[in-house]
């Protein structure tokens, strides 16, 4: 299974568009920052950088939520696409395909609203209110 799980900070405020067939996706970069200590002692800091895309709903509610520099927590999978540039060079970008994009309460706090879908009047609350005792 190729399952990624990745935190990190939005280094550009996703870009939603459309497919011709109307479809919605986003792409957003993230900064996953890496520290440690090597053999010598020396303290490395490393950041790698990686693009996300989201479809669909996915895509809509990260455009409306996030901007640059929120921390996120991606979950999703890596894919590789290779192809030939005008003149000739090969190139290759490594991304992940989001299923899930969350904002991290590390050291910030988030309000989150219930989206609203097609059949949402139809949605039932996990926890039914208690019934009434029968009037005696």
């Amino acid at each position: 299974m190729n399952t990624v799980t990745v935190v990190g900070n939005l280094t550009r405020d996703p870009e939603l568009r459309y497919t011709p067939t109307g479809q919605p996706v986003v792409k957003f970069g993230i900064a996953v920052n890496r520290f440690y200590t090597n053999r010598n002692g020396e303290k490395i800091d490393q950041t790698d950088f990686f693009t996300v895309k989201a479809w669909r709903s996915l895509a809509v509610h990260v455009a409306e939520s996030l901007k640059t520099g929120g921390r996120v927590v991606v979950t999703g999978r890596m894919q590789s696409r290779t192809w030939e540039t005008e003149d000739g060079q090969k190139r290759t970008v490594v991304e992940i395909e989001a299923e899930e994009v969350a904002a991290s309460l590390r050291w910030a706090t988030a309000k989150l609203t219930k989206a609203t879908k097609a059949g949402a009047q139809d949605w039932v609350p996990d926890v039914e209110p208690a019934e009434e005792a029968p009037a005696q």
